[in-house]
C-alpha cells in the first residue's frame, strides 16, 4: 500500500506525538477513568480531533486517509484516546459539517475544532441499540421551541459534554421518517447525566446516560429538517465506521507489537519464545490479518476521499478490523501466558479495550447485515 508523502509525514508526526506525550499515559487513564485536560488541549492544538473539520471552521480540512492515520497511530498506544477522537471527529462533527447551517457551524463546530467545546452523540437508548429506529425519546413542537424528553445510554463524553447531537421522535406515526436531530446544550434546564459507567475497557473515556426532562430546544437548533434525523444518523455512522475501523487496526497493531516484544525477551527451555516454530506461526497469522485489516481500512478511506460512498467498504473494514483486533489481542495475551493476565503488562489493558470494537458504532453482526445486503443487491 503506497501512501502520499504528506500522509507518511503525518504518520511520523503522530508517532512522535505518541512517543513524547503518551509514554505511560494509557495506564494512567485506565486507572483514573479520565483523559487529562492538558492532553485534550494538545489533541486540539495538533488538530487531531478536528482533522476532517473544514479549515474555515478551525479544523485541519484533511482527508479521510489522514483521519485514519491519526486514529490508527493514537489507538495503537491508547484505545481510550482513539475513542475520544472519533467521538469528536466523526460522531459530533460530521452531522454539523454535512447538515448544519452556517450559524450552527459557527456556534458549535468551530469551538469543537478549537477544543473549547466537547460534544457527544446521543443515539443509543435502553430499548434501542442496534435497532436505532426504535428510540422512545420524543420532541414535541411547542411553537417557538421543541420540548425533548427521553433517555440515551452508553454515551461517550456525556459527563463532560458542552452539547449533544440528539435524535428524537417528532412524529411517531411516520416511523423512522418521523425522527429528527437536535443540538442540545448540556447547560439547559432539564438536561442531566447518569452515573459514570464502570466499563470493562476504554476506561479512559467518560461514559454515561443522558436524561432529557422537558428540555426546551430552540427551533434554530434543529439539525437539518424535520424527519431527516434517521438519515443524518445513518450517514454519520456510515462514514464514522472508517474511524472506528482505523481504531481497531491500531489496537490490533498495538497487540501485535506487545507480542513481538515479549516473545523476543521471554526465555523458555534455554531459548527465546521467538525461536519456537509454533510461536512464529502464530505471529505470522497475526501479522497477516493485521495487514489485511489495514488494506481494508485504507481502501474505504481512499474511496471516501475519491468522492465515492463507501458504505460497503466501511462496513467490511469495521467488521474485519474489529474481529481481527479481538483475535490478535487474544493471541498476544496467550503468548504472554500468565503474565498477560496481570496489569503489569500492557496486553491486559489492550485485551479489554479490544472487546468494545465489535460492539459499538454497529456490532459485527450489524456490519454483516450491511455487507450481505450490499453484496446481494449488486448480484
Amino acid at each position: 500500500m503506497i501512501l502520499k508523502k504528506e500522509h507518511e509525514l503525518l504518520r511520523k508526526t503522530v508517532r512522535d506525538f505518541v512517543k513524547r506525550e503518551m509514554a505511560v499515559y494509557p495506564d494512567e487513564v485506565d486507572k483514573t477513568g479520565k483523559i487529562p485536560k492538558d492532553v485534550i488541549d494538545k489533541l486540539a492544538k495538533y488538530k487531531f480531533i478536528s482533522s476532517i473539520i473544514p479549515r474555515e471552521y478551525g479544523g485541519a480540512g484533511a482527508d479521510y486517509v489522514s483521519y485514519a492515520i491519526i486514529m490508527e497511530e493514537i489507538s495503537r498506544r491508547c484505545a481510550s484516546t482513539g475513542t475520544y477522537i472519533t467521538a469528536a471527529s466523526s460522531l459530533v462533527a460530521l452531522p454539523l459539517v454535512n447538515f448544519g447551517t452556517p450559524e450552527q457551524k459557527e456556534k458549535y463546530l468551530r469551538p469543537l475544532a478549537e477544543g473549547k467545546y466537547i460534544g457527544c452523540f446521543g443515539l443509543t437508548e435502553p430499548g434501542a441499540g442496534s435497532d436505532a429506529g426504535a428510540g422512545q425519546t420524543i420532541a414535541v413542537d411547542k411553537g417557538d421551541y421543541y420540548e425533548l424528553s427521553g433517555r440515551k445510554c452508553f454515551i461517550t463524553n456525556a459527563p463532560i459534554c458542552d452539547f449533544a447531537i440528539i435524535s428524537a421522535m417528532t412524529d411517531k406515526s411516520k416511523g423512522t421518517k418521523g425522527i429528527s436531530t437536535f443540538i442540545v446544550e448540556s447547560k439547559w434546564e432539564g438536561f442531566s447525566v447518569g452515573a459514570h459507567e464502570d466499563k470493562m475497557g476504554i476506561r479512559g473515556t467518560e461514559t454515561s446516560d443522558i436524561i432529557l426532562d422537558k428540555v426546551k430546544v430552540p427551533k434554530s437548533n434543529l439539525l437539518g429538517s424535520e424527519g431527516r434525523g434517521f438519515k443524518i444518523m445513518l450517514n454519520t455512522l456510515d462514514y464514522g465506521r472508517i474511524g472506528v475501523a482505523a481504531q481497531a487496526l491500531g489496537v490490533a497493531q498495538g497487540a501485535l507489537d506487545e507480542a513481538i516484544k515479549y516473545i523476543q525477551e521471554r526465555v523458555q527451555f534455554n531459548r527465546p519464545l521467538a525461536k519456537f516454530q509454533n510461536t512464529q506461526f502464530t505471529i505470522a497469522d497475526m501479522a497477516t490479518k493485521v495487514q489485511a485489516a489495514r488494506l481494508l481500512v485504507y481502501d474505504a478511506a481512499m474511496k471516501k476521499d475519491n468522492g465515492e460512498v463507501p458504505g460497503l467498504e466501511s462496513a467490511m473494514a469495521k467488521y474485519y478490523a474489529a474481529e481481527t483486533a479481538n483475535e490478535v489481542a487474544y493471541k498476544a495475551l496467550q503468548l504472554h501466558g500468565g503474565y498477560g493476565f496481570i496489569k503489569d503488562y500492557p496486553i491486559e489493558r489492550i485485551y479489554r479495550d479490544a472487546r468494545i470494537l465489535s460492539i459499538y458504532e454497529g456490532t459485527s453482526q450489524v456490519q454483516q447485515m450491511v455487507i450481505a445486503g450490499n453484496v446481494i443487491k449488486k448480484s
